[in-house]
């Protein structure tokens, strides 16, 4: 997909940019694939923030997308290639040969009229979905499950996929995105290909008035708020921190803090950290 940009009639529009959408078949969703999706601007059901600068933004309709992609042996044909606001990606709807209709998330080179498969039977061609143990070495998959039956976790958003490096007893090492080496069970189920929609990253947002429409609000720095508001708040004129780090507003160290924890359980499939670092044990 293209990146167009815009006539400078206002300076914020100088710099715009934005997808030309040249991919996109249809701006209608397929109605019984779509439902209400209820703003809750970052709160819990406690009513209080634990995501901050989330509010506002444009309404939208939730896609129901087929993660897990269970319906095996059935051919389907894919109709549309169409936009998710809720995601980076595009998504594809597909027809099976029943007649049931399902969203996926659509891989790049992936066609109106092509065919896919889901299931142990399939081929290795892009849209396809199978177990690890049927993929060979060296091919590149996106929507992998970490649990089988669960769905895919990993390797979702625009332009990312992963690749498969090995496979050894009951698991398959892949190399994801971030770069970190991770041992996943071979029943696990991943896509053939790599996510479509990469020029997402190219896109220059612009005004800040766009980013109130995605829904994210200001982003206020610390040092600029009171003492009672943040640890870098306070003093008179432009003052330093204080302290010998920067924090977070709860007083963590805001750069460089390891958060994982030690004894998580799947610490023991990571093989190297995204950093180059194998885990400590």
């Amino acid at each position: 997909m293209g990146i167009k940009t815009y006539n400078p009639y206002t300076p914020s529009r100088r710099h715009m940019t934005g997808s030309d959408f040249s991919e996109i078949t249809t701006s209608t969703p397929e109605k019984s694939l779509v439902v209400s999706l209820k703003k809750n601007s970052g709160r819990n059901n406690q009513g209080k923030i634990t995501v901050r600068h989330r509010g506002g933004g444009s309404r939208r309709k939730y896609r129901i997308i087929d993660f897990k992609r269970r319906k095996d042996d059935v051919v389907a044909t894919v109709k549309t290639i169409e936009y998710d606001p809720n995601r980076t990606a595009n998504i594809a709807l597909i027809c099976y040969a029943d007649g049931e209709k399902a969203y996926i998330l659509a891989p790049e080179g992936l066609k109106v009229g092509q065919k896919v498969m889901n299931g142990p039977e399939a081929e290795i061609r892009v849209g396809n979905c199978l177990p690890l143990e049927l993929i060979p070495v060296g091919t590149m998959v996106h929507n992998v499950e970490l649990h089988p039956g669960k769905g895919g976790q990993m390797v979702r958003s625009a332009g990312n996929g992963a690749q498969l490096m090995a496979k050894e007893g009951k698991y398959a090492t892949l190399r994801l995105p971030s770069g970190e080496m991770r041992m996943v069970p071979l029943v696990c189920r991943a896509s053939i290909g790599v996510v479509g929609n990469g020029d997402h990253n190219l896109i220059n947002v612009g005004k800040a008035g766009r980013k109130r429409h995605m829904g994210i609000r200001p982003t206020v720095r610390g040092s600029v708020m009171n003492p009672n508001d943040h640890p870098h708040g306070g003093g008179e004129g432009k003052t330093g921190i204080g302290r010998p780090g920067p924090c977070t507003p709860w007083g963590k160290p805001a750069l460089g803090l390891k958060t994982r924890k030690k004894n998580k359980q799947s610490n023991k499939l990571i093989v190297r950290r995204r950093d180059g670092k194998a885990l400590t044990k």
